[in-house]
């Protein structure tokens, strides 16, 4: 195998894919540390960045972790970076899907190959089945739900997961992150149809036409700990293409808290 290294964002994915790859070196983008030891490097200075990246010999990378959009700083660009500026501001401005598939094809123009994370350790990511509890009919009526609005939102360029209880959508998940969604349904448990009906669901999955080798939707115990305090019934995903981590811990907790956790196929 070609020479790759870890581009690690916050989260425990970057633990897990390091873990994985021992001897990889690991980078991290300035003002979002990943709770591994890593260099880290600008986006202001991207093309120096990718000429560092060849100069060790490295011909492929692999992104794992959480990254926001960062602050630009102007003054900051060397002159090869600041003639992909208008590229990347453009793309930046149509949303995120555009602006991570232009980072990407940056990557591949310089000689350097993108994996995602079910190439590298497909391990993470679950097939179909049930990995803890049981889903009521209630629960995969609400799922069923979760998958049409989550696949209806893709084109809008908007998160990667919904809560629907009762067959209604309690909220939907947009840039402040899965955390904040689930917070919100937390706080308003009363939106209920019928307070003694069916819990509710979080389901989760990427966006329809998304390129699997960056932002895949992960589910890890810090999920299950936010959809218990949420008051909901379970976690539902689309097989194969969301990330697990720490799955024994993950069930062990979900066991624990009466919540089912299904990798749902479609």
């Amino acid at each position: 195998m070609s020479k790759i290294a870890i581009i690690a964002g916050e989260g425990r994915l970057a633990p897990a894919i390091a873990e994985h790859l021992p001897d990889a070196p690991v980078f991290a983008l300035e003002g979002f540390p990943p709770p591994i030891p890593a260099s880290t490097f600008r986006l202001e200075r991207l093309v120096p960045f990718l000429d560092h990246l060849a100069d060790l010999g490295v011909e492929n990378v692999v992104f794992a972790g959480a990254v926001r959009r960062p602050a630009l700083d102007p003054a900051s660009f060397d002159p090869r970076t600041a003639q992909l500026v208008p590229r990347i501001l453009t793309a930046m401005q149509s949303g995120d899907d555009a602006a991570l598939r232009t980072v990407l094809d940056i990557f591949e123009e310089f000689g350097i190959s993108v994996s995602g994370i079910d190439e590298i350790m497909p391990s993470l990511i679950p097939p179909e089945g049930i990995v803890s509890g049981d889903p009521s009919a209630a629960d995969q009526t609400d799922a069923a739900r979760g998958a049409e609005i989550v696949a209806a939102l893709g084109p809008l360029d908007l998160g990667q997961g919904c809560v629907v209880a009762q067959g209604l959508c309690l909220a939907v998940e947009t840039l402040p992150g899965t955390a904040a969604m689930l917070d919100f349904v937390a706080r308003h448990q009363g939106l209920r149809p019928n307070p003694n009906g069916a819990l509710g669901v979080f389901y989760k999955a990427p966006k329809p036409d998304q390129d699997r080798r960056i932002d895949l939707p992960t589910i890890g115990p810090d999920t299950v700990d936010q959809v218990v305090a949420a008051g909901l019934a379970g976690i539902a995903w689309q097989a194969g293409s969301v990330i697990l981590l720490d799955r024994d811990e993950t069930a062990r907790r979900a066991r624990d808290a009466g919540v089912f956790l299904w990798s749902r196929s479609g």
